[in-house]
């Protein structure tokens, strides 16, 4: 069993991985073709995010992609064709074991302790709307377009964990919309909705997004990943229980000495520094 990766001992191969500071930053980057995701870059995607969980010197992570677009979704020859491929010969077992691999991806984004902000240009559709859902904050640009494209295809809207999650994001009745139409939101539309959380250019949303990061990386890291869980499991609570919960968790974080440097700077007239312990 793991107990502790350093960021030098993850090293993927499908896309760029880079860490400055305490900040790491996955780069989708085959521009060609829009940054599409193959089965590799799926499993490898997981196994980092699920690595992230042990790797105590990242304390948050930016996903974007190369080239002017976030992401393309699946890529059509690489994983499209040989889903269809697996239809005809009626592999029901294999088609379901690529659907729970992509929705492993999600479930291992929301388990990693660290924040992931999104840094969104271009396109952003199908699977990769879904990674940007997933993440915890999103920037985008005016010219990005995120579009959840699955009925478009003849698949359902409720793909890697959507019907959960974008309503709580965006709302009910807006996130029905874009699961049944397979339309595309602009940047601006995007952050109306609450999709995004703030708009930038297209030139400075990478660096806005990794600034916004080791904002978060200086920060109680801990605290972060209570935060993180707590924002999670609640879903399924009742606001009785989410209480109680939030108490538990409150007085973990109470625990920490961060809680105690905080209260000591605060006596000093000084900035924390936290440590995440």
């Amino acid at each position: 069993m793991k107990t502790e990766l350093r960021a030098a001992d993850i090293r993927p191969e499908s896309f760029g991985w880079e860490v400055e500071g305490r900040v790491a930053t996955i780069t989708l980057n085959r521009p060609e073709r829009k940054n599409p995701l193959s089965f590799d870059s799926y499993i490898e995607l997981r196994d980092t995010f699920r690595d992230l969980v042990h790797a105590t010197d990242v304390r948050a992570v930016v996903v974007t992609g190369a080239g002017g677009n976030f992401c393309s979704g699946g890529d059509v020859h690489e994983i499209i064709g040989p889903l269809v491929q697996m239809k005809r010969d009626g592999r029901m077992d294999e088609l379901l074991a690529f659907t729970r691999l992509t929705g492993d991806l999600v479930k291992a984004m929301r388990g990693c302790p660290q924040p992931v902000v999104a840094a969104i240009d271009g396109a952003c559709v199908g699977a990769g709307a879904i990674i940007a859902m997933a993440s915890d904050m999103r920037l985008g640009t005016e010219r990005s377009k995120v579009a959840f494209l699955f009925t478009r295809v003849g698949l359902s809207g409720a793909d890697m964990g959507a019907c959960a999650i974008l309503p709580r994001i965006i709302g009910q009745g807006r996130a029905s919309e874009l699961l049944y139409t397979g339309r595309s939101m602009d940047g601006h539309e995007a952050e109306r909705w609450g999709f995004y959380n703030r708009i930038s250019s297209p030139e400075s949303v990478l660096r806005e997004a990794q600034e916004l990061a080791a904002s978060l990386a200086t920060g109680p890291t801990f605290a972060h990943a209570m935060t993180k869980r707590s924002l999670h499991q609640e879903w399924a609570m009742g606001v009785e229980e989410a209480i109680e919960a939030e108490a538990q968790a409150q007085a973990i974080c109470m625990q920490t000495e961060d809680f105690a440097r905080a209260y000591h700077a605060f006596v000093a007239k000084q900035r924390p520094v936290f440590e995440g312990n």
